[in-house]
């Protein structure tokens, strides 16, 4: 038996996920928390330490007799962050994160030094927005100095990873998109944007070389040994999170469109060209798998749920009996759930906002419906750019913690007004980089097999987790969502960076 194994290190936790493709089943899967560093200046930072903590404390509670057969490992990681190695690879500060928006004066300065918003897109097919790497390495540079002087390597998360696994730094297209001088549309780093980063400093010498989803690397013998893994394993390139959940919920031909309800809201689709919005209204990404990922995200969704939830002492798991005794539009009560500031809209200093209360509506099932009921109509507001570029889709699938919760799936689904479906294997990261870890070995081993090929296969749907738009819900949602937009219009010009 051939096991191979997908390894997710987001912001709340590390997930590793062993499959056996044969059988066509998960045969373990474990999860290890992690802890993130805020600041009332916005920042959000990890050390890659704990990253790496967390991947041996889910090995090591995988049995050993499922980790001897594993034979190949692929790394999902959450996407935008910055870790600066020395020349002898070691980490000079944390890790700023994809959530972090103390930099949002940098985004400035970068838009800036380009010619705008429109030339950096032009240059690169995205502007540069909170969130993305690049306006991190401007950022150290004025507030940690001598970290940026020793700077020798900028690697991605789950760059860093690769490097603590293999030895060898290294990025991948998907991942490299989110970095802010990766231009899409051509696979290659802009030089123009690293100058607009740092007119002083040839930053292209700090950069691993691009490698595509072919390339595989062995493991170092002493990580094998650390983890209780064979020494013969390769290590596929793995991705970005979003990249690797498009793998393992089928989103690898056009057509499909997938949600994620996680830390972030992300909403996806995979296209065979560029999918550059002149707007900048949507990511323009890479996929992992040799086309593009145009991709919605927002920075607050099961954040905003789990905050609520905390605020009155309860516990998400019972989220849906307060969803259940309430009824859409929570109220009159309305959320923008602006918590980490906001990509989509672009709000980086936006707060959350609380509106409509009265003696009546002030309850913990109010509170925790709008909550839900913000995120999904962020996310909603983003899917309403997708669908006047001429994208069309009849149905969505749902991955993410969000989609374990039967009322939030419905929600989706009146909300949207679209069929939902939800994969078996829920942590679509996790799974999609155990996949492609298969579609490497496969591949090592002489066949020729598709991505397609590949999710046809191996991604297969929860049949009792499906729902169908309920047309009285979705006529009793429209008001609230209109509310919902007349609140955001309101408040930009406060928070326009």
């Amino acid at each position: 038996m051939s096991l191979t194994a997908g390894i997710d290190a987001g912001t709340q936790s590390v997930k590793v996920v062993v499959y056996d493709g044969h059988a066509r089943r998960v045969v373990a899967s474990k999860s290890a928390p992690l802890e993130l560093t805020s600041g009332e200046d916005g920042s959000r930072e990890q050390h890659p330490d704990a990253w790496t903590q967390a991947i041996r404390q889910c090995f090591a509670n995988i049995d050993s007799s499922v980790r001897s057969q594993i034979k190949a490992i692929a790394i999902s990681g959450q996407q935008h962050g910055f870790v600066p190695l020395d020349a002898d690879g070691e980490v000079l500060a944390p890790a700023k994160l994809w959530c972090d928006t103390s930099s949002t004066a940098e985004c400035v300065e970068i838009t800036e030094a380009v010619g705008g918003a429109s030339r950096c897109i032009e240059l690169a097919g995205n502007p540069i927005l909170a969130g993305y790497t690049a306006s991190k390495l401007p950022w150290t540079r004025k507030h940690r100095p001598e970290a940026y002087r020793r700077l020798a390597t900028i690697l991605l998360p789950h760059d860093y990873l690769n490097f603590w696994l293999t030895g060898e730094a290294f990025c991948e297209y998907g991942d490299a998109s989110g970095t802010g001088w990766l231009d899409v549309r051509r696979r290659q780093w802009s030089k123009e944007m690293l100058r607009a980063i740092d007119p002083d400093r040839d930053l292209s010498e700090c950069l691993p070389p691009l490698v595509g989803t072919a390339q595989t690397f062995p493991i170092r013998a002493d990580r094998a040994e650390q983890l209780g893994l064979s020494k013969e394993i390769i290590v596929a390139t793995g991705g970005g999170d979003n990249m690797m959940a498009a793998i393992g919920t089928g989103c690898v031909v056009p057509g499909r469109l997938v949600m994620s309800l996680g830390t972030s809201g992300t909403l996806f689709a995979y296209s065979d060209t560029p999918a550059v919005d002149a707007a900048g209204r949507w990511a323009a990404f890479c996929s992992s798998t040799g086309g593009w990922l145009p991709l919605i995200c927002t920075m607050n969704c099961t954040v905003a749920t789990e905050t609520i939830a905390k605020l009155f002492g309860f516990s998400t798991r019972d989220g849906d009996s307060h969803i259940a005794a309430t009824e859409p539009g929570a109220g009159g009560i309305t959320l923008l759930p602006f918590l980490n500031g906001e990509r989509t809209p672009d709000l980086p200093l936006a707060k959350g906002a609380l509106t409509g209360l009265t003696p009546h509506n002030a309850s913990a099932a109010n509170f925790y419906r709008a909550a839900m009921e913000g995120a999904t109509y962020t996310l909603k507001h983003g899917f309403e750019a997708f669908a006047s570029a001429g994208m069309q889709f009849d149905h969505i699938v749902l991955t993410g913690g969000g989609a374990g919760s039967a009322a939030w799936r419905q929600m989706v689904a009146d909300v949207f007004n679209l069929r939902v479906e939800v994969p078996r294997d829920v942590e679509g990261a996790a799974f999609g980089a155990a996949l492609q870890a298969l579609w490497s070995l496969s591949n090592a081993q002489g066949t020729d097999l598709t991505f397609a090929d590949l999710v046809d296969t191996h991604v297969t749907f929860d049949d009792a987790h499906a729902c169908r738009p309920d047309a009285e819900r979705v006529r009793a949602y429209q008001e609230p969502y209109q509310r919902f937009l007349d609140h955001l219009v309101s408040v930009q010009h406060i928070y326009a960076a």
